[in-house]
């Protein structure tokens, strides 16, 4: 039987700290294998933006301080708020707080409003994807020279996006990890294909690279469908209130399996 794996990303936007801070224990206990928080500086579906909010990898950090068992990331680090070496480090240092259990997520980025409101260019899609293409490389050999060298050898890396041309060239070069969109168990499955043949292009089996998506709590059925096209990893989407009965219902799915 293929494996499954449950993730859930917790929002970290309309919040405290302390209430975050619990959802992230209960979620652990739940038996989840991952934890996701996403790397933006403002609620990213409001305009203008407002309301509580947390920087992904001061909170990935804490994360990371209290599971014990699930591994943890951002969904997705957004390459252009960093210096790629600097990311490296950071990671290398969760990755020995966790005792190995950090995933780098890592995308282009779109949201504008971070960029404009912290003075980061935004530009155009292009160039964002040309220059998350240019520090993968960086980031991997950061790793081989950093000293104390990473607990897990290497850090998985999740590369985000759906983009047939560019990202999932990137995840077939780059990435342990491909997450990528819902908006149907159809076009999901085809883009797993495309990321089959960026494999086959690249000289790479596609079968060392394992498939994820994000999804809204939804249903046992529909859960089976995106499994069916593909989907290893089944990541839920959960902000505020924190209602952690969909993710329960899920950890149930995949362990009844």
């Amino acid at each position: 039987m293929t494996t499954l794996r449950v993730g859930v990303q917790l929002w970290p936007q309309y919040t405290t700290y302390a209430a975050y801070a619990q959802a992230v224990r209960e979620v652990e206990a739940l038996e989840v294998d991952t934890i996701w928080n996403w790397d933006h500086f403002f609620p990213p579906f409001d305009d203008p933006p407002v309301g509580n909010h947390f920087e992904a990898w001061t909170l990935v950090t804490a994360m990371a301080m209290l599971t014990h068992r699930a591994e943890v990331g951002c969904l997705v680090t957004c390459n252009s708020y960093r210096n790629p070496s600097l990311l490296a480090n950071m990671a290398k240092t969760v990755d020995h707080m966790s005792g190995g259990r950090l995933i780098l997520g890592i995308g282009a980025g779109w949201f504008e409003t971070d960029y404009r409101e912290y003075g980061y260019r935004f530009g155009m899609a292009r160039e964002r994807f040309q220059a998350l293409e240019s520090v993968l490389p960086l980031i991997k050999q950061r790793w081989v020279v950093e000293a104390p060298p990473p607990v897990r050898q290497p850090i998985h890396i999740l590369v985000g996006g759906d983009g047939k041309h560019v990202t999932l060239k990137l995840a077939a070069q780059y990435a342990d990890i491909w997450n990528g969109g819902s908006r149907s168990p159809e076009l999901f499955r085809y883009k797993c294909a495309v990321l089959d043949q960026w494999c086959a292009a690249l000289g790479r089996d596609p079968a060392t690279i394992e498939r994820s998506v994000n999804l809204e709590p939804t249903d046992d059925a529909t859960y089976n469908q995106y499994f069916i096209a593909g989907a290893q990893h089944i990541i839920l989407m959960v902000g505020t209130p924190w209602v952690l009965t969909p993710v329960e219902q899920l950890v149930r799915w995949r362990d009844a399996r």
